[in-house]
């Protein structure tokens, strides 16, 4: 670069080409922060987001809409919310239902965070969020499997009680495998998806065991 220094730039070359900003080039949706939004919008978008994730499980198929926009808000509300419903069986009948509640989110957020882990172990391409956001999520059909086992139990705890609950925690045990399996199986190594699989099935497998056996007090 020793020639660089004999090179000189003449002050009488006109610069051309505009530098100015135009006023007004910019669409008000550029400019729009959430920062400026009221409460109340952000708390309805939130909500919508959340309820277009539980229609997403409730018709489970290959899709990214979980993996694209994840968030732990629907995983949360599931897992306190089937927590909530579990306790005060009669496995804990000399106390008020608390261990019970924390054995349930133990199991849920301890057993989410493992299967994510293997996933990843296994050379998953999916984030460590977007996993935990699917598996909550498939926890939904369930939660609705212990709100209508619940509701058969108020009408008795027979025979036929036990069947009816069977059926509906079977059906429901084999949607959450499905749901998760279709977020998840196409971000699996091919010769490895039933890797991941497996944990996957124990995982929903000890939840729907706790809602079949749980009896009131």
């Amino acid at each position: 670069f020793a020639g660089l220094a004999d090179v000189s730039i003449s002050e009488d070359i006109p610069v051309e080409g505009e530098i100015t900003i135009p006023v007004g080039s910019r669409s008000p949706d550029e400019d729009y922060s959430t920062l400026d939004e009221p409460v109340r919008d952000t708390i309805l978008r939130d909500l919508k987001a959340v309820g277009k994730k539980f229609v997403h499980v409730m018709y489970p198929k290959k899709s990214s809409a979980l993996l694209r926009d994840w968030d732990l808000w629907g995983p949360l509300v599931l897992c306190v919310s089937l927590a909530l419903m579990l306790q005060g069986g009669s496995a804990d009948s000399k106390d008020d239902g608390g261990p019970q509640f924390a054995e349930v989110f133990v199991i849920i957020w301890f057993g989410a965070v493992v299967i994510t882990l293997n996933s990843k172990l296994l050379g998953g391409t999916i984030s460590f969020f977007q996993s935990l956001c699917v598996l909550g999520y498939c926890v939904l059909p369930l939660t609705v499997a212990m709100l209508v086992c619940r509701l058969v139990l108020l009408a008795g705890s027979g025979t036929v009680s036990f069947i009816i609950r069977l059926i509906v925690v079977v059906a429901m045990f084999g949607w959450s495998t499905l749901a998760s399996t279709a977020f998840l199986a196409d971000s699996q190594p091919p010769n490895r998806k039933a890797l991941v699989v497996y944990p996957i099935f124990l995982f929903y497998f000890v939840i729907s065991w706790m809602i079949l056996t749980f009896t009131p007090q």
